[in-house]
Protein backbone atom coordinates (compact mmCIF):
# COMPACT_ATOMS: atom_id res chain seq x y z
CA UNK A 1 0.00 0.00 0.00
CA UNK A 2 1.65 3.46 -0.68
CA UNK A 3 2.04 5.88 1.95
CA UNK A 4 0.59 9.33 1.98
CA UNK A 5 2.76 12.20 3.26
CA UNK A 6 2.83 15.81 3.12
CA UNK A 7 2.40 18.49 0.31
CA UNK A 8 6.27 19.19 -0.75
CA UNK A 9 7.66 23.03 -1.31
CA UNK A 10 10.27 23.21 -2.30
CA UNK A 11 12.71 26.56 -3.28
CA UNK A 12 16.00 27.82 -3.77
CA UNK A 13 15.67 30.45 -0.41
CA UNK A 14 12.83 31.78 1.38
CA UNK A 15 10.48 33.73 -1.89
CA UNK A 16 8.62 30.13 -2.18
CA UNK A 17 7.10 31.03 1.28
CA UNK A 18 5.19 33.45 -0.67
CA UNK A 19 3.50 30.84 -2.66
CA UNK A 20 3.08 28.28 0.06
CA UNK A 21 1.35 30.61 2.27
CA UNK A 22 -1.38 31.36 -0.68
CA UNK A 23 -1.67 27.60 -0.88
CA UNK A 24 -1.96 26.94 2.68
CA UNK A 25 -5.09 29.94 2.17
CA UNK A 26 -7.07 27.97 -0.32
CA UNK A 27 -5.62 24.47 0.60
CA UNK A 28 -5.86 24.52 4.62
CA UNK A 29 -6.55 20.82 5.63
CA UNK A 30 -3.36 19.88 4.06
CA UNK A 31 -0.28 18.74 6.14
CA UNK A 32 2.70 20.67 3.73
CA UNK A 33 6.57 20.54 4.22
CA UNK A 34 8.95 23.34 3.41
CA UNK A 35 12.25 23.22 1.96
CA UNK A 36 14.94 25.97 1.62
CA UNK A 37 18.14 25.68 -0.41
CA UNK A 38 19.05 28.73 1.28
CA UNK A 39 22.53 27.52 1.58
CA UNK A 40 23.38 27.88 -2.45
CA UNK A 41 20.86 30.31 -3.04
CA UNK A 42 19.87 32.43 -5.24
CA UNK A 43 19.25 30.46 -8.28
CA UNK A 44 18.87 32.75 -10.38
CA UNK A 45 22.38 33.69 -11.60
CA UNK A 46 23.55 29.92 -11.73
CA UNK A 47 23.63 27.76 -15.01
CA UNK A 48 20.66 25.93 -15.78
CA UNK A 49 23.37 22.36 -15.35
CA UNK A 50 23.76 23.84 -11.42
CA UNK A 51 20.09 24.80 -10.91
CA UNK A 52 18.68 21.21 -12.21
CA UNK A 53 21.68 19.29 -10.14
CA UNK A 54 20.41 21.56 -6.87
CA UNK A 55 16.91 21.01 -7.32
CA UNK A 56 17.02 17.39 -8.11
CA UNK A 57 18.73 16.97 -4.83
CA UNK A 58 16.01 19.30 -2.74
CA UNK A 59 13.06 17.39 -4.52
CA UNK A 60 14.63 13.52 -4.04
CA UNK A 61 15.13 15.24 -0.14
CA UNK A 62 11.21 15.46 0.02
CA UNK A 63 10.36 12.31 -1.40
CA UNK A 64 13.05 10.85 0.80
CA UNK A 65 10.76 12.11 3.75
CA UNK A 66 7.30 10.64 2.42
CA UNK A 67 6.15 13.38 -0.11
CA UNK A 68 4.74 12.14 -3.23
CA UNK A 69 3.62 15.55 -4.61
CA UNK A 70 6.28 18.32 -4.60
CA UNK A 71 5.50 21.87 -5.85
CA UNK A 72 8.76 23.69 -7.42
CA UNK A 73 8.05 26.87 -5.70
CA UNK A 74 10.38 29.03 -7.84
CA UNK A 75 10.74 30.33 -11.33
CA UNK A 76 14.39 29.42 -11.92
CA UNK A 77 13.51 25.85 -10.51
CA UNK A 78 10.65 25.40 -12.67
CA UNK A 79 12.59 27.30 -15.58
CA UNK A 80 15.60 25.30 -16.16
CA UNK A 81 14.95 22.10 -13.82
CA UNK A 82 11.70 21.05 -13.52
CA UNK A 83 10.94 19.34 -17.84
CA UNK A 84 14.43 17.05 -16.84
CA UNK A 85 13.06 16.09 -13.80
CA UNK A 86 9.53 15.30 -14.93
CA UNK A 87 10.89 13.69 -18.65
CA UNK A 88 14.11 11.95 -16.63
CA UNK A 89 13.73 11.11 -13.37
CA UNK A 90 10.31 10.48 -12.70
CA UNK A 91 9.47 8.04 -15.15
CA UNK A 92 12.29 5.63 -14.67
CA UNK A 93 12.60 5.96 -10.17
CA UNK A 94 9.44 7.97 -8.86
CA UNK A 95 6.72 7.15 -11.27
CA UNK A 96 4.10 7.11 -8.66
CA UNK A 97 5.83 10.61 -7.50
CA UNK A 98 4.97 13.98 -9.44
CA UNK A 99 6.61 17.65 -9.21
CA UNK A 100 4.23 20.46 -10.27
CA UNK A 101 6.28 24.15 -11.57
CA UNK A 102 4.94 27.74 -10.81
CA UNK A 103 4.98 28.81 -15.08
CA UNK A 104 2.84 26.62 -16.51
CA UNK A 105 -0.07 28.35 -13.89
CA UNK A 106 0.39 31.75 -14.72
CA UNK A 107 1.06 31.36 -18.99
CA UNK A 108 -2.31 29.28 -19.12
CA UNK A 109 -4.33 32.34 -18.29
CA UNK A 110 -2.16 35.52 -18.38
CA UNK A 111 -3.18 35.81 -22.87
CA UNK A 112 -7.33 36.45 -21.24
CA UNK A 113 -5.81 38.77 -18.71
CA UNK A 114 -4.03 40.99 -21.18
CA UNK A 115 -5.95 43.36 -23.48
CA UNK A 116 -3.50 44.70 -25.69
CA UNK A 117 -1.42 41.02 -25.93
CA UNK A 118 1.75 43.04 -24.85
CA UNK A 119 2.66 41.49 -21.81
CA UNK A 120 5.71 42.52 -19.36
CA UNK A 121 7.92 40.01 -17.32
CA UNK A 122 9.92 40.79 -14.74
CA UNK A 123 12.74 37.75 -13.61
CA UNK A 124 15.63 36.68 -12.54
CA UNK A 125 18.22 36.23 -14.85
CA UNK A 126 18.30 33.00 -15.15
CA UNK A 127 14.88 32.60 -15.54
CA UNK A 128 14.62 35.48 -18.75
CA UNK A 129 17.37 33.36 -20.17
CA UNK A 130 15.61 29.88 -20.22
CA UNK A 131 12.79 31.68 -21.81
CA UNK A 132 10.48 29.41 -20.26
CA UNK A 133 7.60 31.75 -20.13
CA UNK A 134 8.04 33.00 -24.14
CA UNK A 135 7.63 29.12 -25.04
CA UNK A 136 4.54 28.64 -22.81
CA UNK A 137 2.77 31.59 -23.27
CA UNK A 138 3.41 30.93 -27.45
CA UNK A 139 1.81 27.35 -26.58
CA UNK A 140 -0.93 29.02 -24.68
CA UNK A 141 -1.44 32.49 -26.30
CA UNK A 142 0.31 32.64 -29.05
CA UNK A 143 -1.17 36.41 -29.98
CA UNK A 144 0.62 37.84 -27.23
CA UNK A 145 3.98 39.36 -27.40
CA UNK A 146 6.36 39.17 -23.96
CA UNK A 147 8.83 41.82 -23.11
CA UNK A 148 11.46 40.71 -20.56
CA UNK A 149 13.30 42.68 -18.26
CA UNK A 150 16.15 40.71 -15.74
CA UNK A 151 16.48 42.03 -12.22
CA UNK A 152 19.40 40.79 -11.08
CA UNK A 153 19.61 42.91 -7.30
CA UNK A 154 16.36 42.23 -6.51
CA UNK A 155 16.38 38.72 -4.37
CA UNK A 156 19.42 39.76 -2.33
CA UNK A 157 18.08 43.39 -1.81
CA UNK A 158 14.92 41.81 -0.37
CA UNK A 159 16.81 38.80 1.46
CA UNK A 160 18.87 41.43 3.43
CA UNK A 161 15.48 43.61 3.93
CA UNK A 162 16.65 46.26 1.67
CA UNK A 163 14.25 46.92 -0.55
CA UNK A 164 12.87 49.88 0.90
CA UNK A 165 16.24 51.55 1.01
CA UNK A 166 18.11 54.24 -1.32
CA UNK A 167 19.46 51.78 -3.39
CA UNK A 168 16.57 49.05 -3.12
CA UNK A 169 14.12 51.97 -4.84
CA UNK A 170 17.04 53.26 -7.13
CA UNK A 171 16.81 49.35 -8.55
CA UNK A 172 12.96 48.27 -8.73
CA UNK A 173 12.56 52.07 -10.58
CA UNK A 174 15.07 50.76 -12.68
CA UNK A 175 13.85 47.86 -13.87
CA UNK A 176 10.69 49.06 -14.17
CA UNK A 177 11.27 51.65 -16.56
CA UNK A 178 13.48 50.00 -18.69
CA UNK A 179 10.35 47.41 -18.95
CA UNK A 180 8.32 49.73 -19.77
CA UNK A 181 10.32 51.54 -22.29
CA UNK A 182 10.96 48.29 -24.47
CA UNK A 183 6.83 47.49 -24.33
CA UNK A 184 5.10 50.54 -24.41
CA UNK A 185 1.50 48.77 -24.57
CA UNK A 186 2.15 46.72 -21.96
CA UNK A 187 -1.04 46.10 -20.08
CA UNK A 188 -0.32 43.03 -17.94
CA UNK A 189 3.45 42.72 -15.96
CA UNK A 190 4.25 39.26 -14.64
CA UNK A 191 6.39 38.91 -11.45
CA UNK A 192 7.73 35.99 -11.78
CA UNK A 193 10.21 35.67 -8.79
CA UNK A 194 8.27 34.48 -6.22
CA UNK A 195 10.32 37.02 -3.65
CA UNK A 196 8.72 40.19 -5.84
CA UNK A 197 5.50 40.01 -3.65
CA UNK A 198 7.15 41.66 -0.91
CA UNK A 199 8.11 45.03 -3.47
CA UNK A 200 4.73 44.32 -5.45
CA UNK A 201 3.41 47.87 -3.71
CA UNK A 202 6.00 49.39 -4.72
CA UNK A 203 6.44 48.77 -8.35
CA UNK A 204 2.77 49.67 -8.46
CA UNK A 205 3.05 52.94 -8.07
CA UNK A 206 6.08 53.46 -10.76
CA UNK A 207 3.31 52.06 -13.11
CA UNK A 208 0.42 53.74 -14.93
CA UNK A 209 -2.71 52.84 -13.43
CA UNK A 210 -4.09 50.11 -16.19
CA UNK A 211 -1.17 48.22 -16.10
CA UNK A 212 -1.91 45.15 -14.03
CA UNK A 213 0.59 43.06 -11.90
CA UNK A 214 -0.11 39.38 -11.58
CA UNK A 215 1.50 38.07 -8.58
CA UNK A 216 2.32 34.29 -8.57
CA UNK A 217 1.10 32.57 -5.07
CA UNK A 218 -2.65 32.56 -5.58
CA UNK A 219 -3.07 31.02 -9.13
CA UNK A 220 -0.62 28.79 -8.29
CA UNK A 221 -2.85 27.89 -5.20
CA UNK A 222 -5.67 27.60 -7.08
CA UNK A 223 -4.50 25.88 -10.06
CA UNK A 224 -2.75 23.13 -7.11
CA UNK A 225 -6.42 22.87 -6.15
CA UNK A 226 -7.79 21.77 -9.45
CA UNK A 227 -5.05 19.26 -10.04
CA UNK A 228 -5.90 17.82 -6.75
CA UNK A 229 -9.50 17.42 -8.11
CA UNK A 230 -8.47 16.26 -11.24
CA UNK A 231 -6.07 13.39 -9.60
CA UNK A 232 -7.53 11.76 -6.73
CA UNK A 233 -4.94 9.42 -7.24
CA UNK A 234 -2.30 11.99 -6.03
CA UNK A 235 -4.47 13.73 -3.71
CA UNK A 236 -5.14 10.26 -1.84
CA UNK A 237 -1.55 9.92 -1.33
CA UNK A 238 -1.60 14.00 0.57
CA UNK A 239 -1.93 14.01 4.42
CA UNK A 240 -4.61 16.11 5.91
CA UNK A 241 -3.44 17.28 9.43
CA UNK A 242 -2.84 20.90 8.67
CA UNK A 243 0.90 20.78 10.05
CA UNK A 244 3.84 22.36 8.26
CA UNK A 245 7.51 21.87 8.74
CA UNK A 246 10.16 24.21 7.51
CA UNK A 247 13.18 23.00 6.28
CA UNK A 248 16.72 24.90 5.44
CA UNK A 249 19.92 23.82 3.99
CA UNK A 250 21.31 27.10 6.13
CA UNK A 251 20.84 28.40 9.40
CA UNK A 252 17.49 27.08 11.11
CA UNK A 253 17.88 30.29 13.48
CA UNK A 254 18.60 32.80 10.40
CA UNK A 255 15.76 31.04 8.19
CA UNK A 256 12.73 31.15 10.97
CA UNK A 257 14.25 35.00 11.48
CA UNK A 258 13.84 35.99 8.14
CA UNK A 259 10.74 33.96 7.15
CA UNK A 260 8.45 36.08 9.26
CA UNK A 261 9.26 39.18 6.78
CA UNK A 262 7.61 36.61 4.09
CA UNK A 263 5.14 34.74 5.95
CA UNK A 264 4.11 37.37 8.49
CA UNK A 265 4.25 35.19 11.25
CA UNK A 266 6.59 33.54 13.16
CA UNK A 267 8.03 29.80 13.02
CA UNK A 268 10.51 27.69 13.93
CA UNK A 269 12.99 25.83 11.68
CA UNK A 270 15.13 22.87 11.02
CA UNK A 271 18.43 22.16 9.25
CA UNK A 272 18.78 19.49 6.97
CA UNK A 273 21.21 18.45 4.73
CA UNK A 274 19.98 17.19 1.29
CA UNK A 275 20.49 13.56 0.24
Amino acid sequence: MKKAGPIGVFDSGYGGLTVLKEIRKELPDYDYLYLGDNARSPYGTRSSDTVYHYTREGVQTLFSLGCSLVILACNTASAKALRNIQQEQLPSLYPEKRVLGVIRPTTEIVGNLSKTKQVGLLATPGTVASRAYDVEIQRFSPKVTLTSEACPMRVPLIENHEQQSEGGDYFIRQHVQHLMQKGENIDTIILACTHYPLIQNQIKKLLPEHVQLISQGEIVAKSLADYLHRHPEIEALCTKGTTCRYLTTESSTDFSASASLFLGKEIEAEHIELV
